[in-house]
């Protein structure tokens, strides 16, 4: 009797745990569905290249002034960009433009809010000889690296000739950018079938984020990134700013104040919102893209919720020891700061 009782308990323990690993597949299988995908892994890594590139992306020799690295503008510890309205330049200007994150941009269909650059690789180049930026020119940039000896060496060593180019150096700072992906966020995990990584709370902000209409431009793995959009779709948008977007790429008039969509990983680090950083929070920036995109008004708490939602989507921030820079044999002391 003992013994039936003891395989009656099994089998109702073993067809428990079946309800639940079930339940659980199809939470999973309803979750793939969604429009938003989980971080994809970084494939095909050359470690010694990447390593280059990091040295080159934290390296202040590459601007005119000596002081400006990739990392100024793009800071990663502070979400991949550096929270000003618009970015710091050369002597001191001020940009026309909100510093988009660095972080899971290897994700975008283009680079820069306006698209001019298809890929990280053309993209690196961009900064250096801006001279609102770094204020440099490729060729002295690498009349700079070709002076240190250690940076002579190691590009050899990571192409294997010894030509060193602009297009060396953007290709390793490229290869250091791909693997700035931010993987394992709450969100992602609820993605993945953990029921408890979101909050009622949070989960009703998505529910408003999706039936609102904001997953319409804010999809995939890096929740945008993957169109240009008009600011400004059902309410003009106003603003200060001279940046004009896609038809400074294309020329086209209907392409005036089309951006490229932003990512929404890591959103809550990344303020001030919008190409022009007019949104200070993302309270704010809700406000805004639901009056001015969607012609809605979100109400103080589905604003709160939605707002809630965004906080989920901080990933694990890229972890890596500074780079120690090869010494410059040249002796002469450094110019001067925005002189």
């Amino acid at each position: 009797m003992k013994t039936a009782r003891k395989i009656s308990w099994s089998l109702c323990a073993v067809a428990a745990a079946a309800m639940v690993l079930t339940g659980h597949a199809i939470a999973q299988q309803k979750r793939s569905d969604e429009p938003v995908k989980t971080i994809p892994a970084v494939r095909n890594i050359d470690p010694a290249k990447v390593e280059l590139g990091k040295k080159l992306f934290f390296d202040p020799r590459l601007s005119k002034s000596g002081f400006i690295s990739c990392n100024s503008c793009h800071n990663l510890s502070m979400g991949g960009s550096d929270n000003l309205k618009t970015s710091i330049g050369h002597n001191w200007q001020q940009g026309p433009i909100n510093s988009p994150t660095v972080l899971n941009s290897s994700l975008n269909m283009a680079q820069f809010w306006d698209g001019r650059a298809a890929n990280l690789k053309e993209q690196a180049g961009g900064p250096i000889a801006n001279p609102g930026e770094m204020a440099f020119t490729h060729e002295l940039a690498i009349d700079v690296l070709k002076s240190i000896p250690g940076y002579v060496a190691e590009f050899k060593q990571v192409f294997g000739h010894d030509k060193l180019t602009i297009d060396e150096v953007t290709t390793a700072i490229a290869a250091f950018e791909e693997t700035l992906i931010t993987p394992n966020s709450r969100f992602d995990r609820w993605l993945d079938g953990d029921d408890r990584a979101l909050t009622k709370n949070e989960l009703e902000g998505y529910k408003l984020f999706k039936e609102s209409g904001c997953v319409a431009c804010h999809n995939g793995p890096n929740l945008g990134g993957t169109s240009f959009q008009k600011m400004g779709v059902v309410t003009a948008y106003k603003t200060a700013s001279t940046a004009q977007g896609r038809i400074e790429v294309t020329g086209k008039d209907a392409d005036r104040l089309n951006f490229k969509v932003p990512t929404l990983r890591n959103v809550e680090l990344t303020y001030p919102y919008f190409h022009d950083g007019e949104a200070p929070t993302l309270t704010v920036a809700v406000d805004l893209m639901g009056r001015l995109q969607l012609g809605r008004e979100f109400t103080k708490d589905e604003n709160a919720k939605i707002v809630a939602f965004l906080k989920t989507l901080t990933g694990q921030q890229p972890q890596f020891a500074l780079p120690i820079l090869p010494p410059s044999t040249d002796k002469t002391p450094p110019p001067r700061p925005f002189n």
